[in-house]
């Protein structure tokens, strides 16, 4: 979202978890659910990117580099000239915190990662289509108060169709 401060034009930023990635470049599917958030994610890529700062993490370049052969080049083609965020250990830390005070499964620690890195490195938004255990309206209040409680602001937990 671009606005103005003191005269200089503001980009918010985004952070792209792995899953808007692979929407992005995945074949049409049938399944009409999916196939209606391929056609946002390429709706939100082509119309409202531009509008954002958008950064991964290494861990989205983890994600993106593992399966098919043909679907890793796609994935890391578009990533490629995204900045990525490292990992670091504050966000290690907090995303211990979310997996021990279940806002987010133990079995989905890359999850909380996603989520801490973008908390840490104070992004805005977080976008995904990970609604399983990122942008779930019941855990998102445990996620965003254990974010406060560690002293950071956490980003807006949402889908491409949200920022449309």
């Amino acid at each position: 979202m671009v606005w103005w401060y003191n005269g200089f034009i503001m980009k918010s930023n985004v952070y792209i978890e792995t899953s808007v990635v692979s929407y992005l470049t995945s074949r049409a599917s049938r399944n009409l659910i999916i196939a209606a958030y391929q056609q946002v994610t390429h709706e939100w890529w082509d119309t409202q990117k531009h509008n954002f700062d958008v950064f991964i993490s290494q861990l989205v370049l983890q994600e993106a580099s593992s399966g098919d052969e043909h679907a890793v080049k796609r994935r890391l083609q578009i990533l490629e000239n995204i900045p990525s965020l490292a990992l670091q250990n504050d966000a290690v830390v907090l995303a211990n915190e979310l997996v021990q005070k279940k806002a987010i499964p133990e079995k989905a620690m890359e999850d909380a990662l996603h989520v801490a890195v973008a908390t840490t490195n104070g992004m805005d938004y977080l976008l995904t289509w990970n609604f399983k255990h990122i942008a779930n309206a019941v855990m998102r209040h445990k996620i965003e108060y254990i974010c406060r409680e560690n002293g950071y602001e956490p980003p807006v937990l949402c889908s491409p169709q949200e920022l449309l």
